[in-house]
């Protein structure tokens, strides 16, 4: 059964590894990876409910626009937030900027005419740098014998960040590097590479429907 899927991206960033899909005379943004995610949701019945291409919303302030984003969250189920290098504007608040408020809305549980919306799965899907490297983000180390990833949350923003590691009782060990070291799912907002992602879309979603129904297990932060 598809699921409603709202996908949250800074549309023109051009920091990341080229598709093939695009054109010879652009240069990829994140917008050609939501195009190659939504042609994947589209094969396993899932619905896009995020903004179509040359949809402007660029001006959230104007309350036409913050209406019609929460309606698109509030009739979702999974949020998917894709990460890449230059998503947040250095020269704006993070409360000026649209990715914050997205995720906000969709950890809220929101009610309309006597029915609850839900909070939203949320997946963070980081997307591979100009070079095709990951490691901005998720880095590769050596802390353990089976290897671990660091997770650079100090580069988000502040409402990914603090729903990251906020598992109430966390399951951890201390390494041979003394290095702690994490266990299963200890984020409400867990945190993949897109080439562990695309290939097995179903299994993702479905592991995000499972930690938004422990919800309770997670000291969540809605606000931007």
């Amino acid at each position: 059964m598809g699921h409603k899927i709202f996908i949250s991206y800074k549309y023109g960033d051009t920091s990341v590894k080229r598709l093939d899909r695009t054109p010879w005379y652009e240069s990829t943004k994140v917008r050609h990876y939501v195009d190659e995610l939504q042609d994947k949701l589209e094969e396993g019945d899932h619905i896009n409910k995020g903004e179509l291409d040359g949809e402007d919303l660029s001006n959230f302030k104007d309350s036409t626009v913050e209406s019609k984003l929460r309606d698109k969250i509030y009739d979702s189920s999974v949020t998917i937030v894709l990460i890449s290098p230059n998503m947040k504007e250095a020269n704006k608040n993070e409360e000026d900027q649209w990715i914050p408020w997205e995720v906000s809305y969709s950890l809220r549980e929101t009610t309309r005419n006597d029915r609850t919306s839900r909070r939203n799965g949320i997946l963070a899907i980081v997307l591979p740098d100009v070079n095709g490297k990951y490691d901005y983000m998720l880095e590769q180390k050596t802390c353990c014998q089976s290897g671990c990833t660091l997770w650079h949350t100090n580069k988000l923003f502040k409402v990914l960040r603090m729903n990251m590691f906020n598992q109430n009782e966390k399951t951890s060990s201390i390494c041979s590097l003394r290095d702690n070291i994490y266990y299963g799912y200890v984020s409400y907002i867990h945190m993949i590479r897109w080439d562990n992602f695309i290939g097995n879309i179903n299994f993702w979603i479905n592991e995000i429907k499972k930690i938004r129904d422990n919800k309770d297990a997670y000291d969540i932060h809605i606000n931007v």
